[in-house]
């Protein structure tokens, strides 16, 4: 019988998008959101929330033995752009939080581990266009770095010990229900509020920069899809590639303006700008469509027209309370 599940780092933009699907799909009951810091968020607040820090690992280990918990989607992260203004907070977080986990998986107290990992792992070094799944890695961000020293941990302990973990690369996340987290890519989502509220927005990347690029809902489905497959099934335990699109800046204004024909978009690159260089323009992600059947569902027309259609309901609800 499976046990409950835990989200820690559920009040990040993947966490609350993942607590929802898992809610629907296990029940309410079944899921565990935890955060760092107390939380207001509806979505969060439907089921049990409790504060958490994941680098405490007697109080990761006493909440999964109180509540009986069997499956971890270990999420909380300090993300690219953050993490280079604190390499040694991002180092810990990065890396401990992931660590703890994968020695209780060893223990036998979890039975299956979700950890994210990311594009930020390639380099100058690895291709640029479509990236295979095994490359060069030499990633020149802290966050790169502490994913991917990740990658090989989670290798390391399903090759020694068995443990049944399971990752994806991440590409750019774009999605409405949560504030940008101090990703490089987070671009993409400023863009659209600041498109209905303002109708301008100064892009801190340049106009031509390319990047992979992927609709939350699709990141999530993913993610699902994962960690429902059998285990034979999940041939890469380090991590998989996982593509959507890839679009510019310019590309991006050019999709909303046919919404919004009045939108202007400015450009003044910044320290961002350097560790965008340093990644894909495209991602392969054939390794996880045959292995598990990943397949993506938006593409940019879909996902501008999605996000501001949800961005204006939500500023639709705010003004009325």
């Amino acid at each position: 019988m499976q046990g409950k599940t835990l989200v820690i780092g559920a009040a990040g933009q993947i966490g609350i998008e993942l607590v929802i699907a898992l809610r629907n799909e296990r029940g309410g009951d079944q899921v565990i959101a935890a955060d760092l810091r107390e939380t207001t968020h509806p979505d969060l607040l439907s089921g049990l929330f409790i504060t958490l820090n994941t680098l405490d690992k007697k109080a990761v280990e006493a909440v999964i033995d109180e509540h009986g918990v069997t499956e971890v989607y270990q999420l909380a992260a300090l993300l690219s752009a953050t993490a280079e203004r604190n390499p040694e907070l991002a180092w810990d977080l990065n890396m401990n939080g992931l660590f703890h986990l994968l020695e209780l998986c060893r223990s036998g107290k979890i039975k299956k581990l979700f950890w994210p990992s990311s594009i930020a792992v390639f380099g100058p070094t690895s291709p640029r266009v479509m990236t295979p799944q095994t490359t060069v890695m030499e990633p020149t961000s802290v966050y790169g770095i502490s994913k991917q020293a990740g990658e090989r941990w989670c290798e390391y302990y399903y090759l020694k010990y068995g443990v049944d973990v399971r990752s994806i690369r991440y590409p750019g996340l774009i999605g409405y229900r949560s504030e940008p987290g101090g990703g490089t890519t987070d671009y993409a989502v400023d863009i659209f509020y600041a498109a209905i509220v303002k109708g301008s927005y100064t892009c801190f990347l340049s106009e031509e920069t390319m990047l992979p690029m992927m609709m939350i809902d699709d990141a999530i489905r993913a993610t699902l899809e994962l960690m429902n497959a059998p285990k034979e099934k999940v041939k890469i335990r380090s991590s998989y590639n996982l593509a959507g699109m890839s679009f510019t800046p310019a590309m991006l204004a050019t999709a909303i303006q046919k919404h919004i024909p009045h939108f202007r978009i400015d450009y003044a690159p910044d320290y961002r700008q350097q560790l965008a260089d340093s990644w894909p323009d495209s991602i392969d992600d054939s390794t996880a469509r045959t292995d598990w059947g990943w397949k993506s569902a938006f593409d940019l027309e879909r996902l501008t027209e999605r996000m501001l259609a949800e961005i204006r309901k939500k500023k639709m609800v705010q003004s009325e309370t």
